[in-house]
């Protein structure tokens, strides 16, 4: 059975085509920084690979290139789109109806949709997919896993909000969680190196958009994450955590309007506000250059992390081990260097040699002195949603 995964994220889809059960990975690919000067769009096929420089305008146009390159007669691995049985997505925000796999049909796109306004930079990208996909792979089964899934597990202290409890339940105004999929994934994968099916684990997923959650157990008990995907931890184009007031005081002392507000905290804020840029691997380049709003940047980002790890330490009552994962987590060894030191008072010592390694399984960084693993650990959201979409159909 071959399954397409298809990964919209902000700015960037990653897709691997696998046969299953075997998990066997018969291509992978990404197209990043859509929707910006010189796109690229990268294939690997065993030992081919094949890269370009495009220009991606949106989801949809980066799906088309996606397709053609899959289909090309002279290196792609598809000769007919109904090789494909399955296409497994990752879409966002899945409310509090989508707690497992979900075949999708007209009436969960139209759920899908209406819940856009809470994730305004996924949501609509994962719809775009669900289109296509079923334009061109129209014989195969759509499926759709959801990243607020894995964070149903979520104690009702943890998720619910201080406001007036009849509106939250009325409208399901709640902590829904994102970036389940990784969670998952890279917890699940921690708990077997460990050896330990109880441990306690601060999950740290850091790409264009970012997020921890604390995990007891397999469980997640806490996330950054809230309502939609635009609080907790700095982002390359959202604010993270800001106090309200700053939203009301946009609206009534500049006369913004809400959707003019929610765009700049989504769209123009974060890292991209501070810098400029909204590509970590710039702002690392120009702060090496002496750029002092970059030079902040990455401060602020590090800072931001450091006091979630401290807030999870609390709610787990200590942690067995830290995880970084996706692309800035599993990538920048600056980063990772600015989280964990000075964090000796929770045991957490990291061994600045080997944060410089590179490897594509588990990586161990602590110092010998350290009381919390730090793991760095690749994260693979296609191979978790192949998974699950398989077992969907299967069982």
């Amino acid at each position: 059975m071959r399954i397409l995964v298809i990964n919209s994220g902000s700015s960037s889809i990653k897709f691997q085509l696998i046969e299953m059960p075997s998990e066997t990975v018969l291509c992978k690919g990404l197209a990043e920084r859509i929707g910006l000067p010189n796109s690229k769009l990268q294939l690997e096929s065993g030992a081919f690979s094949k890269s370009d420089i495009l220009q991606i305008s949106n989801h949809y146009n980066g799906l088309k290139k996606i397709t053609d390159w899959l289909l090309d007669e002279e290196f792609g691995v598809l000769k007919d789109p109904d090789e494909i049985t399955i296409v497994g997505h990752r879409v966002v925000h899945g409310g509090s109806r989508f707690d497992k796999p979900t075949k999708i049909d007209a009436t969960v796109l139209a759920e899908i949709e209406n819940l856009a306004s809470l994730a305004p930079l996924h949501n609509p990208a994962n719809l775009t997919g669900i289109e296509v996909a079923k334009e061109i792979f129209n014989k195969a089964i759509q499926i759709a896993i959801f990243d607020t899934a894995f964070h149903q597990t979520l104690p009702e202290k943890a998720y619910r909000y201080a406001i007036p409890k009849a509106l939250a339940d009325e409208h399901h105004i709640r902590v829904y969680g994102f970036h389940g999929t990784s969670h998952k994934y890279v917890t699940e994968i921690a708990m077997d190196y460990l050896g330990n099916s109880s441990a306690k684990l601060i999950s740290i997923h850091l790409g264009n958009g970012c997020s921890m959650t604390a995990v007891k157990s397999g469980k997640s008990i806490d996330h950054s994450l809230g309502f939609g995907p635009a609080n907790g931890l700095i982002m390359g184009t959202r604010s993270g955590d800001i106090d309200q007031s700053v939203i009301f005081h946009l609206m009534d002392t500049l006369q913004l309007t809400s959707t003019e507000v929610n765009q700049m905290l989504n769209k123009k804020s974060g890292l991209l506000g501070l810098t400029g840029y909204s590509d970590l691997r710039e702002i690392q380049k120009e702060s090496e250059n002496g750029n002092k709003a970059c030079q902040l940047a990455l401060a602020m980002i590090s800072y931001r992390i450091k006091k979630y790890i401290g807030g999870y330490f609390a709610t787990l009552n200590g942690a067995d081990a830290l995880i970084f994962t996706a692309g800035i987590g599993e990538n920048s060894s600056l980063l990772r260097e600015m989280v964990c030191l000075e964090m000796e008072a929770l045991g957490i010592v990291i061994d600045l040699a080997k944060n410089q390694e590179r490897r594509s399984t588990t990586l161990e960084i602590q110092h010998k002195d350290s009381k919390v693993k730090i793991l760095v650990i690749p994260t693979n959201e296609e191979l978790e949603i192949a998974r699950q979409a398989f077992d969907l159909v299967a069982r």
